[in-house]
């Protein structure tokens, strides 16, 4: 008796395997909204001949052509030693990467791919994607496939067996709370949505010559606000953008955090799930996660929150606020964010231990520019009011900068500091967004010691460890000269042996 494979990746290592037909419903319909524009660009042109339908429906078919074609020329297969995707028809392209190379894996399937049971896999080989390089990626393989693709190549190490049947194969380190929705309003994302919908508004009423001030309700409020004093028009309409954005925070935080769960695979590897309309799964391999960073933007530190991110090889840096794979647990308690760092570290230490002071030079030189800066600008705003004649509020509201120029210092200062514990370089910096990493020693392949001509005259000096994971530099700044070769050679025996000489 035989059983037909139905399952790509049941196929021997050896053949290579195709992505599940059912792709071949959603390929076409994601190249059509792509090529929207151009379908439209087709329609006009065709319309000065009268044929405009036509040269429509053909362009319209030669794009669901090539959606269904994908299929036809993309091929993978998994060898002992790599893993191979081959794409292309008229120019064949065989992308291959060792298997030790294989950092993360990140599967996301938005509407379309749930519907069918697919998902998008996107295979890490430790290249950032800021310049828009990434992964392999293979667009189209079974939900059940892509399950267990991502175990294939992220748990070969036989030092970590697989579970007996009936053991869980997971320990869930953080799942999210519901309640944890109150801290979104607290980030920045909702006045980034916010202003991207202003913008696209913007674009609209000038190019289109929409006027939404027209608009029944919006011309009430213009017409209401025409009858009241200027002190109470400025606080309606601050209390209106709060409003605004604390609600696309809110609806932001839902559709890409519902749902969040953080475990730990048997093998060793650390497993994000989250997002509401889009999930998204991103396995880090234990041995590529090199450290964590608390990360507390000022709004969200001032409510108690915080959000954790990991430090690893591989993940993709560069998409959105929130770092895209990076993320180890939301905006969320301060507590509950200490707590998954130390479960993620295998040590509390790092994040929660007092760490050394910088010296007062450093804190003279912020209170220096943050102070120079300010009353700068003031001085710029008030030209601008004696000049061109313009409210003279916009001066006025100048001199709170200056007024908070010496908190902001003293804040920054604060923030900073620097240790050594449990095997990581600790470092902290930042007063806006701060930020306090800590990076495994044996993960550092180098330190850079750079200082500007005021630093110098001030014994200073700051201190930047590379390394392969994260941002791949991680400063610690306005530190004493001396100090910073002791902690530099302390972090890295030897490193700095023959320099110090």
């Amino acid at each position: 008796m035989t059983t037909a494979v139905t399952d790509p990746l049941a196929v021997a290592d050896a053949h290579w395997r195709r992505l599940s037909p059912r792709m071949l419903l959603i390929h076409p319909i994601i190249e059509l909204g792509r090529a929207v524009p151009a379908l439209i660009g087709l329609l006009v042109a065709g319309s000065s001949s009268g044929n405009g339908s036509a040269w429509g429906v053909i362009g319209a078919l030669i794009v669901i052509a090539l959606g269904v074609l994908r299929w036809f020329t993309t091929r993978f297969q998994i060898t002992p030693e790599q893993i191979q995707l081959r794409r292309g028809l008229v120019r064949r392209v065989t992308i291959a990467a060792p298997l030790d190379r294989v950092r993360t894996v990140d599967v996301t399937a938005h509407l379309l791919h749930r519907a069918l049971g697919l998902a998008k896999v996107v295979i890490g080989t430790g290249t950032s994607d800021r310049k828009g390089r990434g992964g392999l990626v293979l667009d189209g393989l079974s939900s059940t496939a892509a399950s267990r693709l991502r175990g294939e190549l992220l748990h070969r190490d036989e030092s970590h067996p697989s579970p007996a049947p009936g053991a869980s194969e997971e320990q869930e380190i953080a799942r999210l709370d519901p309640s944890w929705v109150r801290y979104a309003p607290f980030t920045l994302s909702g006045a980034i949505t916010s202003v991207a919908v202003l913008g696209f508004g913007w674009r609209l009423n000038n190019e289109a010559h929409v006027n939404f001030s027209r608009l029944g309700p919006l011309r009430t409020i213009r017409d209401q606000l025409r009858h009241t004093s200027a002190l109470l028009d400025v606080g309606a309409i601050m209390v209106a953008g709060i409003a605004i954005v604390s609600i696309a925070a809110t609806i932001g935080y839902a559709l890409a955090f519902w749902g969040f769960r953080l475990t730990r695979h048997d093998g060793g590897s650390l497993h994000v799930s989250r997002g509401l309309i889009t999930s998204r799964a991103t396995s880090i391999e234990a041995r590529r996660l090199v450290g964590a960073e608390i990360s507390e933007p000022l709004l969200l530190r001032a409510v108690g929150g915080a959000r954790c991110l990991a430090i690893a090889t591989g993940l993709r840096v560069g998409r959105g606020a929130e770092r895209g794979g990076q993320v180890l647990l939301p905006p969320a308690p301060r507590g509950v964010v200490m707590s998954v760092a130390a479960s993620v570290l295998g040590s509390a230490a790092p994040e929660s231990t007092e760490l050394v002071a910088h010296p007062r030079a450093a804190l003279r030189r912020r209170l220096v520019r943050s102070v120079t800066g300010s009353v700068a600008l003031s001085v710029v705003f008030g030209a601008l009011v004696v000049l061109t004649g313009i409210s003279p509020y916009v001066w006025f509201a100048s001199l709170g900068l200056v007024a908070l120029a010496v908190p902001l210092a003293y804040d920054r200062y604060r923030s900073l500091g620097h240790a050594i514990v449990d095997g990581y370089v600790v470092t902290r910096i930042g007063s806006l967004v701060r930020r306090r990493s800590a990076l495994s020693g044996e993960a550092i392949i180098g330190w850079n010691f750079s200082s500007s001509f005021f630093q110098r005259r001030a014994g200073l000096t700051t201190l930047t460890a590379t390394t392969a994971a994260g941002k791949q530099a991680y400063d610690v700044c306005d530190i004493a000269e001396d100090d910073a070769i002791a902690f530099a050679d302390a972090a890295s025996p030897g490193l700095l042996a023959q320099f110090a000489a």
